[in-house]
């Protein structure tokens, strides 16, 4: 693989010309209270027509896992980015919120991708390409309603088998 920026683009003829959502299979994310993620990121694309992302917050000691973002608060869970930075060292890194398998992206991230070279582990990031969109324009980060699930781990698949299992069955 060449890196999250890259599968994207190879979904361009598919896309065109329209804003899309980008779900990662390794996140399961449950509301059981109301919308699901992406359809919540939904009704702020339609007021704000910019590129979202889903964040956490997470502990420092799993900062270096995940895209980090800092930014401008925009309310309670919402904020305008100003810095994306992939998998920092807990030190470096701009806040404890967290990018999750999530996303609502317009189609100049394309072009965007194009332009951006090969980041962390020579792979073209999302993450790198995401702080060029900030810096040219907006990017904003969603604190989502629901609970998330890692299942690219299996402590966080079984955690995630079992909350369903026992939560709505």
């Amino acid at each position: 693989m060449k890196g999250l920026g890259h599968a994207i683009l190879t979904g361009e003829p598919l896309i065109g010309d329209q804003a899309f959502g980008v779900l990662l299979a390794d996140d399961m994310c449950i509301n059981q209270q109301g919308a699901g993620v992406l359809a919540q990121m939904s009704e702020l694309y339609k007021q704000f027509r910019c590129s979202i992302v889903a964040v956490m917050e997470v502990p420092n000691d799993q900062i270096s896992a995940y895209g980090v973002i800092s930014g401008e608060a925009m309310g309670d869970s919402l904020y305008r980015v100003d810095k994306m930075v992939e998998k920092p060292a807990p030190e470096d890194a701009p806040s404890n919120l967290a990018v999750i398998g999530r996303y609502i992206l317009t189609p100049d991230i394309f072009d965007i991708i194009r332009e951006t070279p090969p980041g962390r582990n020579g792979e073209v990031q999302i993450t790198d390409a995401l702080q060029i969109q900030a810096n040219r324009g907006c990017v904003l980060a969603y604190k989502f309603q629901g609970q998330r699930f890692d299942c690219g781990s299996v402590p966080g698949f079984v955690e995630a088998t079992n909350f369903v299992f026992e939560n709505l069955y």
